[in-house]
Parts: C-alpha cells; structure tokens; sequence
C-alpha cells in the first residue's frame, strides 16, 4: 500500500516555472495573446512584470479598464491571483510583446500607457530593444486617445536620460518631470510602488519619472 501523499513535500516543485505557467493558463483573467480579443482599454502596462502596480491602480478607479502586459506569464500570474483575491475584476493580463501592442488595442484608444523600469539594455548595438526606442514612441503615439499619456519609471539615470532625448526628439511633449520622484510633490498615485521599484528604494536608488503627450498633427493628432 502506497504511503499518503503529503502537499506540503512538493513546496519546491510548486515554485518551478511550469508550475506558474500553468497557474497562468488556469486564471480566468490571463489570456495568451492568441487568445486575446483586441479591445478598447483604459490604462495599459507594459512590461508589467508581477502586475501588481496595475492590480493596485485597478482597485483605485474600478470604471478604468486596466491591461498588465509582459511575455512572461510566470511572472503575471502573481498579479492575476492577487486580482482575483481582492476582487478586482477591472484587470486582464496579457502575454504579449511589447510589439504587439497594436494588436491587442485598437489606435487613439488609451488614455494612460504606463512604462515601469524597463530594461536599459545598456549596449549600444542593442538600443533597438529599449522600450523607449523611437520605434516604440511611434507605436505608443498610435495607440494613445487624443488626451492619452505615457507615464514612465525608472532607477537608471543613463537610460532615463537617453529616454528623455528620445522623446523630444519625436515631438513628445513633456507635462510633469522629476528626477526623484518620491521626494517630489507630484501626484501620490505615481509613487504607488511596483516589485522592482520597492527593491530598488530600500537599496537606496532614485526613481526618476516623466509624463508626456505625443506629437499632435496641424489636425489634433
């Protein structure tokens, strides 16, 4: 006779990435992209990580529809049970790239895209890939109504300020800006933490943060 099995035995395995990739695909708000209808939405995150920034925003506005979009559904599916814990039902995560953001929205449709301590990717031949790359802007500029912004965070002082360059370069226009952002007097509801951006405060790091519009043509876009 086998002996009873005990849950408790398996805690390792429970934090394996199949694991969570599986809780992903259980949570009735994770959709993979393929799944996914494209809709209007209120406030997208990209890059969302856990998702938790976005789940604490959902349950501040519950008539904002929310998006917490990355590629990796290991990491969203924390956000997603913390949703569903707090009934916080105003809040779909996503698995997607960031490229394919156009294909999960439709354009002049988001009033709030938020960008949260994306990676720098430090190397030159790599500036491509930084989500603030003028090939994002053009997206992001897209996908924003017409009074729509682009919030974005960061701890790193070199691609925050690339950032910056990028974005007058384009024609963005820059409304709020601080280069500490928890010792500012901004609005409180930008200082709501993220994982990342918690670790980084007890470490001593400075967030800097930037509001900005996208270029608007003679027609209002």
């Amino acid at each position: 006779m086998l002996d009873q099995v005990n849950p408790d035995d398996y805690i390792i395995t429970r934090k394996r990435k199949k694991y969570k990739f599986a809780k992903f695909a259980n949570a009735t708000n994770c959709f993979e992209f393929a799944h996914w209808q494209k809709r209007s939405v209120d406030v997208v995150e990209i890059g969302a990580g856990t998702g938790l920034f976005s789940v604490e925003l959902a349950s501040r506005h519950p008539n904002r529809f929310y998006v917490a979009l990355d590629v990796k559904g290991d990491r969203l599916q924390k956000g997603a049970y913390a949703a569903m814990k707090c009934t916080v039902t105003n809040i779909a995560f996503v698995r997607a790239r960031a490229d394919q953001l156009s294909d999960c929205v439709p354009s002049n449709s988001v009033k709030q895209l938020w960008l949260t301590f994306a990676d720098p990717f430090p190397k030159k031949r790599s500036s491509g890939r930084r989500m603030t790359h003028p090939t994002y802007l053009r997206r992001y500029a897209d996908i924003l109504s017409p009074n729509g912004a682009l919030y974005i965070k960061h701890d790193n002082p070199t691609f925050f300020a690339w950032t910056l360059e990028q974005l007058v370069a384009e024609g963005w226009h820059i409304a709020e800006l601080s280069f500490n952002l928890h010792d500012s007097e901004l609005d409180e509801e930008y200082k709501v933490m993220t994982s990342y951006e918690a670790r980084w405060l007890s470490e001593g790091r400075i967030v800097q943060f930037v509001k900005a519009t996208p270029p608007r043509a003679p027609n209002g876009r």
